[in-house]
């Protein structure tokens, strides 16, 4: 017997930078984000529809809420997003000082602490101040720490499966850090390198950790993501995708047994987009047993 996998294209409504999916078990749904069209989406697993909320700046990440609804980040503010009036509340702006910063991913931690980091937009093509970024904590008291500062852009985010490790990506670090967690108190300390990305595997974006305790990183322009063994900093698969720019995975289905991966098509020019005719759609990637 061995395994073998298989992707499909679920969402071909193409995305200019999709991001952040997050399944939602209650819906039977993938909700996920379109930071350049400033727009948070939901994909339905039963009817197949995609509904969008169109918000007033770029939203970059989403989160679940207990009761119903979401937390979003959009700009430099948290804020709830009622999806049936499609009313957005600000709960806090910050980094007021940093016009040209916004948020970029985040995710709830094991304790329903919203961990969001910041970065600094591009001025120029491929220019951008550095180490103007931070990794904040949205408390459910809606209390907010700083936990990182000087960071490039903040980006994927997880925990280790028994809640004692937080994982998180500066993307132009090209690599993955591990630091010790306190789920008591949702603070991270001592830091250490886990994963370096190879030249190929170019910068890393999105990430989600499986049933097994294993790292799952979209690499954008590299097109694929790739698992990390996070106990011994080595990468033991990688699943290529149909398109480059792939920014974030999450599992979700039946069992969380799919993965779903988003892609983006802005930065492309019209000569890859002629060849990446993919390019911003979402992604399901499943693995299968064949009986030998």
């Amino acid at each position: 017997m061995s395994s073998s996998i298989r992707i499909e294209s679920v969402v071909k409504e193409k995305n200019r930078m999709g991001e952040c999916p997050v399944w939602e078990e209650r819906e039977n749904a993938l909700i996920y984000v379109d930071i350049n069209a400033q727009k948070v989406c939901r994909w339905s697993a039963v009817s197949h529809e995609v509904q969008c909320v169109s918000v007033d700046a770029r939203v970059s990440s989403v989160a679940l809420r207990q009761h119903g609804g979401y937390v979003i980040t959009l700009g430099t503010r948290f804020a709830f997003l009622d999806w049936d009036t499609q009313e957005v509340t600000t709960i806090l702006e910050l980094e007021q000082d940093k016009p040209n910063n916004r948020f970029n991913d985040g995710k709830v931690d094991p304790k329903g602490r919203y961990f969001a980091g910041t970065m600094a937009e591009e001025t120029a093509p491929g220019v951008r101040a550095r180490r103007q970024g931070a990794l904040y904590t949205l408390f459910p008291d809606l209390s907010v720490i700083k936990q990182l500062d000087q960071v490039d852009i903040s980006n994927g985010l997880d925990w280790s499966l028994d809640h004692r490790t937080f994982f998180h990506i500066d993307s132009l670090a090209y690599a993955v850090h591990a630091f010790s967690y306190d789920v008591c108190t949702g603070k991270i300390a001592c830091p250490r390198l886990v994963y370096h990305l190879e030249e190929e595997e170019r910068m890393p974006d999105g990430m989600c950790i499986d049933a097994e305790g294993k790292l799952w990183v979209a690499c954008i322009d590299g097109g694929r993501v790739i698992r990390i063994d996070p106990e011994t900093g080595k990468r033991i698969q990688t699943v290529r995708l149909p398109t480059s720019r792939i920014t974030s995975c999450c599992f979700g289905g039946k069992d969380y047994a799919e993965m779903y991966v988003t892609s983006a098509y802005d930065g492309l020019d019209e000569a890859t987009l002629a060849k990446e005719p993919q390019a911003g759609e979402i992604f399901k990637v499943m693995r299968f047993e064949i009986f030998l």
